[in-house]
């Protein structure tokens, strides 16, 4: 067993070798590019459109539905600053959550510099979104709702499908950033009720620097970029074959694993929380409902222990991450956190530890062993 153990999929995930070696070709003999009309440039183009067809069987959407990015950050952008853009006849105004990744907010933030105006929803105690609220906030110039799938420091997953029947009895554009649900969670577009979905690479076993954005046929849209017109113009630019494929070939295996992988990440977690708990007790305060939440994420809280000292004293031999940040000796509790009106010692307790689908029992038991050893001696 190899240390330090990662407990930290949320973050990012390690390339699956079936991935690598599906690439490997387009990084050595397969070069052409897919816009030539000659046989090496037809043929990766091929390959592009058979990875568009796998990205779209595993959340059960039309090929052409797909489009290929650079990056979650990237659909974003294009999901919430293009359908502004395009809609900002109809109205200005974009309803969206307190709990949003940064690469949802700071496009709100551009968006006011451009005279839209956004409603942060607030999130009830577990992290959620009640869609009444989203019901309540629909005003006339109503254009976007974004709200996101599952949220990546907790882990809850929002009512999206109760939020999307809201969307369409309004005919409002409805967008989710699922970067963090794909491939752990059913992200199936027709039962969302969506009408964008973001996909993230590097969440699911693909390599990072490859993205795609779900944009339901019929939805009109403003591109960011001009240029030659691949993917239909609206994200003009020599193609990621490379990582296309991967990203393809990743989302094969996760429809291919998805029960035996979500069943073993979540009694990874499972695992893990029971073995805190048989010998800290009440010190695990656990900050999410675990029926409503990914299936590797858990968020919890060491009474009275520095989330930040818990992950500095067994950073050699496990990695988990923290819900705040340290600056300067002042701790700055997460936006997820505040909305959830966590109390800072709590806050300030939490950490992240999320398992994957190659977790192994051993490197769980190891890692109960460490963290428990840890609060014990940092609680003295």
């Amino acid at each position: 067993m190899e240390k330090p153990i990662y407990l930290d999929y949320n973050a990012t995930t390690p390339t699956d070798p079936e991935v690598a070696a599906e690439m490997l070709p387009y990084l050595q003999t397969h070069f052409g590019n897919p816009s030539s009309s000659y046989s090496i440039g037809r043929s990766n183009k091929e390959a592009i459109e058979k990875a568009r067809e796998q990205v779209a069987n595993l959340i059960n959407a039309k090929p052409e539905e797909i489009f290929f990015t650079s990056c979650a950050t990237e659909s974003n952008n294009l999901a919430i600053r293009g359908i502004a853009m395009a809609n900002q006849q109809k109205g200005k105004h974009i309803i969206t959550s307190s709990i949003e990744h940064p690469a949802v907010t700071e496009v709100c933030k551009y968006l006011v510099s451009q005279g839209f105006e956004i409603t942060y929803l607030p999130v009830e105690k577990s992290g959620t979104v009640n869609p009444k609220d989203v019901e309540n906030a629909i005003r006339k110039d109503t254009v976007l709702i974004t709200i996101m799938h599952a949220n990546n420091e907790v882990g809850t997953i929002q009512p999206i499908q109760e939020i999307g029947e809201i969307a369409q009895q309004n005919k409002i554009v409805f967008h989710t950033d699922a970067s963090q649900s794909v491939g752990k969670i059913e992200a199936d577009v027709n039962k969302l009720g969506v009408d964008l979905l973001t996909i993230a690479g590097h969440k699911l076993y693909a390599p990072k620097g490859i993205g795609a954005l779900y944009i339901r046929k019929g939805t009109q849209i403003e591109n960011l970029m001009h240029g030659a017109g691949q993917e239909k113009g609206i994200r003009p630019g020599t193609e990621n074959i490379i990582h296309s494929v991967g990203l393809g070939k990743a989302c094969e295996i996760a429809a291919r694993d998805f029960k035996k992988n979500q069943l073993k990440m979540q009694a990874s977690r499972d695992t893990l929380l029971d073995g805190l708990i048989s010998q800290l007790g009440n010190k695990v305060h656990v900050n999410v409902n675990l029926e409503n939440c990914l299936p590797n994420t858990l968020s919890v809280a060491f009474e009275n222990i520095s989330a930040h000292a818990l992950a500095s004293f067994i950073g050699n031999d496990v990695l988990i991450s923290t819900g705040s940040a340290c600056h300067s000796g002042e701790t700055t509790i997460s936006s997820v956190l505040q909305a959830m009106n966590l109390d800072f010692r709590t806050a300030a307790a939490t950490v992240r530890i999320s398992t994957g689908k190659k977790t192994t029992e051993a490197e769980i038991d190891f890692a109960i062993e460490v963290i428990i050893n840890a609060v014990k001696k940092l609680s003295l």
